[in-house]
Parts: structure tokens; C-alpha cells; sequence
């Protein structure tokens, strides 16, 4: 069953097309912050929490098709005929299934740093390092830290993770399900088998050109499911492309929308 998926939302409702934006796999609405104001200066933006994430709700399961359902359920009940949509990593993923699934219902696609392909990537010791920590003997947020550096040895990335460190009541806990990310895993370094289904409409892909989750292999996959693909690399950014250059990927969404 789809679930209701919690948000930030940010402008003036004027009766154009919204847009929603999907963070990625760690992620939360509240990583897009900075840019859905920016979005927001000209049309009514839904920073959107995926299943198992920030403060949406949490599920045994999160396969594509499914976070795909849960966006599509946001546009129902509100009444939505259709939205233009950003997605990273593995918002990507479920932007590019909505838009495969139901392309009706998105009127422009924009995919950050992820390409319709199965990936090797994983992001189980991450996942395990998170679970394997002792946060019950912990009072700063430090300690935690400590823990998790031999399985995150990267300091923006062990930032990054511990945005999902919440205090409450004098108590640390992790505000997303890692138990499902880590049975999900598979599907969520994968990509569903959609058979032969694409999506005609505008699509923008950024990529970052020190990442590679999209390189010149996938091109021929991108195209293959999005006939209209616009393919843009931002020199010397990485997986987070949007964190290191939000200029850059600013005005290529602005100018695309």
C-alpha cells in the first residue's frame, strides 16, 4: 500500500505545475533545502521524505515501483494532475519508475547522478557500521562519530550519515529504518525490470564528472529509456553533485523547467 509521505514545501501556489523533489539514499527533504527555496521563486515546490527516510513513515519493503506509488499517491491527494520532478541517487531512481510507470502524470524529469542501470555500488557497511554502533552509552554526538570512522573514513560522509542522529529525551536513535535499506539493498543499487517502457517527455540528466554513476556507458541506457535525454556533466563534481556546485546545477534545472 502506498504510504503518505511527509515534506517540506516552499512558494506561492499560482495553479502552475508543482514540482517535487526526491532526495537521495541516507537523504532527507531537508538536504534540498537551499534549492527548493531557489525552485521556489517561481512555482510551488514538495520537498519530499521516501519511505524509511527523515520523517516519512517506515516500511518493511522499498523497491522502486513502491516509492514510486508513495509519490504518486502525494499527487493524488492533493489533487495533482501532474508535476515536474528532481530526484538524486536514489530519488532518481524512483523519479525516472514514476515517470516510466506513469509518464501522464510527470510533465518534466530531472535526474541528478544516477542512470537506469544496475550498479555495484553498495552501501552495506555503511548500513552495518550505523547499526553495529553503541548509542545507548553515548552523549555527544561525537562519540558516535568515533564509531563509525573505520567503515566511513570520509569526514563529509560520516557528516552526512550522521544527519539521521536524533536526540530525543536524552537518548540517541537513527531516524531511518536501517534494517530495510539493509534487506532493500539489492533493489536499491539495482534498477526494476520495466520491460520495454520509456518515457517520451523532457527529460535532464546532470551528472557529476568525477562521479561514476554516470559515465559514457550509460548513455545508451539513458536514451534508451529517455528518447529525449539532455546529458550534462559538471566538471569535477562528485556523487553529491548539488551539495559541491548548487550554482551550477541550479541554473541547469532553471533553465530546463
Amino acid at each position: 500500500m502506498p504510504l503518505p509521505l511527509t515534506y517540506l514545501e516552499a512558494g506561492e501556489t499560482n495553479g502552475g505545475t508543482p514540482l517535487l523533489v526526491l532526495h537521495g539514499l541516507f537523504g532527507s527533504a531537508r538536504n534540498w533545502q537551499t534549492l527548493a527555496r531557489r525552485f521556489a521563486e517561481t512555482r510551488r515546490v514538495y520537498a519530499l521524505d521516501l519511505r524509511n527516510h527523515g520523517g516519512a513513515p517506515w516500511a518493511a519493503e522499498m523497491t522502486y515501483p513502491e516509492m514510486a506509488e508513495d509519490v504518486l499517491r502525494f499527487l493524488d491527494d492533493r489533487g495533482f494532475a501532474r508535476a515536474a520532478v528532481v530526484g538524486h541517487s536514489m530519488g532518481g531512481k524512483t523519479a525516472m519508475t514514476l515517470a516510466l510507470n506513469h509518464p501522464d502524470r510527470v510533465e518534466r524529469l530531472v535526474v541528478v547522478d544516477i542512470a537506469p542501470v544496475p550498479y555495484t555500488h553498495t552501501h552495506a557497511p555503511y548500513v552495518a557500521a550505523m547499526k553495529k554502533a553503541d548509542l545507548a552509552g553515548c552523549t555527544r554526538r561525537s562519540e558516535v562519530e568515533a564509531q563509525l570512522a573505520d567503515a566511513v573514513p570520509e569526514a563529509p560522509l560520516r557528516s552526512f550519515l550522521l544527519q539521521n542522529l536524533v536526540l530525543e529525551h536524552g537518548k540517541f536513535h537513527w531516524r531511518i529504518n536501517l534494517d530495510a535499506i539493509e534487506r532493500s539493498m539489492d533493489a536499491l543499487i539495482g534498477f526494476p525490470d520495466l520491460g520495454d517502457r520509456s518515457y517520451s517527455g523532457p527529460a535532464l540528466f546532470i551528472g557529476g564528472g568525477a562521479s561514476d554513476y554516470i559515465v559514457s556507458k550509460h548513455y545508451a541506457a539513458i536514451r534508451h529509456r529517455f528518447p529525449a535525454a539532455d546529458i550534462r556533466m559538471i566538471d569535477g563534481a562528485g556523487h553529491w553533485v548539488h551539495a559541491e556546485r548548487p550554482e551550477e546545477v541550479a541554473k541547469l534545472v532553471e533553465g530546463f523547467l
